[in-house]
């Protein structure tokens, strides 16, 4: 008797009826998620006239937060680039017991509560802090003043740039590297001409990230550093101060439709960068390296 294999299942094909009802409500999915992120940006500009908008950007309260916010970032960034490069790349490069640790703890932050970070900070660098008899001791105050600002921001926006820049040390082509030191070139120098433009995309893509992080920070520099107009009042700070104030609706506003335009062409720049890096990679053209 001859043993006979039953035929395949053939899969039932959904009628197009069902079909199309599918495909209208995945549509309506996304439309829905698409309008509700939309809607609250677009009802910052449309709420009120962009001629108040404007106006109220000349607001004392306005500009002066401006100020704060370009100053502490700068500086914070400046901070996050070296210390962060340094850190990201020691990381991506060596293989040591402890190291997934490591990575855990500088990405702390990133999950971390801001309110929680922000104590957390004054009960180290505060004048009743681990640290403060030491700061007492040099005269220095790092609570509720600017310093305390960009300590804020260097704290919940570093690990952004760090994380990425791991990732970016990572992809780096070894071939390059080792080839540089066959060349005669010095670890320092391999470094700054071989590694750092091999790895620039992605260090700017996460520069970027960082900035955006910074600018909004609200939790840990409101409980850290205070919100003092002209002193430590960045523009995030100065959003719900405005929008408590009377009539202050259309100063909040006019500060948020500067945030928003800023993060907007933060996040395009970080989008032109990642894609041409990855354009790069992904066409085998690395950036020119010269080691002369």
């Amino acid at each position: 008797m001859v043993a006979t294999t039953p035929p395949a299942a053939v899969p039932r094909r959904a009628s197009p009826t069902a079909r199309m009802l599918l495909t209208l409500g995945f549509f309506l999915l996304v439309l829905t998620t698409l309008a509700f992120i939309a809607l609250p940006i677009v009802a910052i500009f449309v709420h009120v006239a962009p001629s108040t908008l404007l106006h109220e950007l000349t607001n004392p309260l306005v500009l002066d937060a401006l100020v704060v916010s370009a100053k502490t970032t700068l500086i914070s960034q400046a901070l996050i680039l070296v210390f962060g490069t340094a850190t990201a790349y020691f990381l991506a490069s060596r293989r040591f017991r402890g190291r997934s640790l490591a990575i855990t703890l500088i990405e702390l932050p990133i999950v971390l509560p801001p309110a929680a970070a922000g104590l957390g900070l004054l009960v180290a660098f505060g004048r009743v802090g681990l640290l403060g008899s030491t700061f007492d001791a040099l005269g220095i105050n790092v609570a509720f003043n600017q310093a305390a600002v960009v300590l804020a921001v260097t704290f919940v926006a570093g690990p952004f740039y760090v994380r990425q820049g791991i990732a970016a040390f990572e992809s780096v082509d070894e071939t390059m590297v080792a080839a540089s030191r066959t060349l005669g070139a010095g670890p320092l120098r391999t470094f700054s001409r071989v590694t750092v433009p091999l790895a620039a995309g992605g260090l700017a893509a996460g520069q970027a990230i960082a900035m955006a992080r910074g600018l909004g920070e609200f939790g840990a520099t409101i409980m850290f550093a205070g919100s003092l107009q002209g002193r430590t009042q960045t523009l995030p700070l100065a959003v719900y101060y405005a929008f408590e104030l009377p009539n202050g609706l259309d100063v909040a506003l006019a500060i948020s439709a500067i945030l928003t335009l800023v993060s907007l062409a933060i996040l395009l720049t970080a989008k032109v960068i990642s894609g041409s890096y990855l354009f790069r990679r992904g066409t085998g053209r690395n950036p020119t390296v010269a080691l002369d």
